[in-house]
């Protein structure tokens, strides 16, 4: 790695210190291997200071909200608004100034005291050559991050430069709360901001160009979203795209194409993420830039023998968690390889092959009520050919989730592969359940057998007693 005034040789060079990449270089030091990180914001990365835990810290009181409003003997207690101001200031602060700076710190600080050093660089960073990273630090703010994936805005429609739209970015560190918020879009980022902005005192009306809410999911997990934010107030219309924005006197007009108008005094654009990859210097190593990279089950780069691409960059699976996980796997292959030792399919712990990627994905979707999956909904486990059933189970009738709640509303499903008796995914839709999602993902990753699950038995009465209910429900 090179900047302006000295030159230095690493083993491995990290472009990205957000989790993702504080996990390979943490990898890579505890081989003993040197590692210097490049970071052109903030150490963190998206997921601290923008996304999950700004986020979730938004959520979190108005979950908590409905949660006590649904307790007989507390509802009334909190019958009032939630107090907006304290709430953002919660959400943009907390996970920037605290907890969240003070780990990267602490990490940052362990790393750079180990006798195989953590370097960090507050610039950009981009390939002059193979091998060779130059650094340009840069006067003023910090610039854009790397290596990681950004909101996409449709790139071609009428108005929107002008109208200055939020993205994810802006919806979690606004100061003040819209009278009315149009969103764009349909998945987790969408339903999640609208639960939130519609909680704090916005109108929220979501603009879903497909048929439903979170599409990646099982069908009646967008479904119980969409009917509880319409309880709420909220207006869901689907089947409409936009096809024009302005913003005339602060107000925001969409033009839908079913030729009506809405306005609004703010529009959040909610439309998918695209890579950041378009000027570190792809190029150079014969690959496109601002393209998603593709690898091999280490996380290496197809085509390369020292490029690894770990987290959003490979669009494998966008999610935190998964980064961390894709982290391990390339840091340890990383090492492997310094070692010379050389890579199996799978060793004993699999360590060098992120199978989880296609088999057992967890994710938690913060609404009211959450939405939590693990592996393959039905559609997709009966498209890569599987003989499968599903298997639900209305979660009101688990004496747990009436203890949790008054009117308890939720859905469970099991996907089973009925020629190996093992599950393929579990889908969750209900107050709480983002807590079950890891037993889910630990029946899916280890691909228990029907037979053995039936023997762990759930503790009476909480809601995880669900696993006992669908066994029940799949042995009829």
């Amino acid at each position: 790695m090179t900047d302006m005034t000295d030159a230095r040789t690493y083993d491995v060079v990290v472009i990205g210190a957000g989790p993702v990449g504080e996990n390979v270089a943490d990898r890579a030091r505890a081989a003993g291997l040197s590692a210097a990180i490049v970071e052109s914001e903030l150490v963190g990365g998206e997921c601290s200071y923008w996304a999950c835990m700004p986020s979730k810290a938004l959520l979190r009181p108005v979950i908590a909200r409905a949660d006590a409003r649904r307790v007989p003997g507390l509802r009334h207690s909190v019958e009032g608004p939630l107090d907006a101001t304290r709430s953002s200031r919660t959400a943009t602060s907390t996970p920037r100034t605290g907890r969240t700076t003070a780990r990267s710190a602490g990490w940052r600080a362990s790393a750079s005291t180990c006798t195989a050093a953590t370097a960090a660089s507050r610039a950009p960073a981009r390939s002059r050559t193979p091998r060779r990273t130059h650094r340009t630090p840069a006067p003023g703010p910090p610039r854009g991050g790397r290596l990681h994936r950004h909101p996409r805005r449709p790139a071609d429609l009428p108005g929107l430069a002008d109208v200055k739209p939020w993205t994810s970015r802006e919806a979690t560190a606004a100061d003040h709360v819209p009278g009315r918020l149009l969103v764009v879009g349909g998945g987790v980022v969408a339903v999640e901001m609208a639960t939130a902005w519609q909680a704090l005192g916005s109108h929220v009306t979501v603009l879903v160009r497909g048929g439903g809410l979170l599409p990646r999911m099982e069908p009646f997990a967008g479904e119980l979203v969409q009917e509880a934010l319409t309880e709420t107030g909220a207006e869901v219309r689907c089947g409409v795209s936009v096809t024009a924005v302005e913003r005339e006197n602060g107000t925001v007009t969409a033009t839908l194409d079913d030729g009506s108008a809405l306005q609004a005094d703010e529009i959040l654009f909610a439309t998918g993420r695209a890579p950041r990859t378009d000027d570190i210097g792809l190029e150079t190593v014969g690959l496109e830039p601002g393209s998603w990279l593709p690898v091999d089950e280490s996380l290496r780069v197809d085509g390369s023998e020292w490029l690894y691409a770990v987290g959003d960059a490979n669009h494998r699976a966008l999610l935190t968690h998964q980064g961390k996980y894709q982290a391990r796997v390339a840091g340890a292959a990383v090492a492997a390889r310094a070692q010379g030792v050389p890579l199996l399919e799978t060793d004993r712990w699999g360590a060098h092959s992120a199978t989880a990627d296609h088999a057992a994905v967890p994710q938690v979707v913060f609404t009211d009520p959450e939405a939590a999956s693990a592996g393959l909904t039905l559609a997709e486990a009966e498209a890569a050919g599987h003989r499968v059933r599903a298997v639900d189970y209305d979660m009101s009738g688990v004496a747990g989730a009436g203890l949790y709640a008054d009117g308890y509303r939720g859905r469970a499903r099991m996907i089973v592969d009925l020629d190996r008796e093992i599950l393929l995914g579990v889908t969750f839709v209900g107050p709480g359940v983002g807590e079950l999602i890891h037993s889910a993902t630990v029946a899916v990753a280890g691909e228990v057998p029907l037979e053995r699950l039936w023997h762990a038995v759930p503790a009476y009465p909480t809601i995880s007693e669900v696993w006992l209910r669908l066994l029940e429900t799949y042995r009829g």
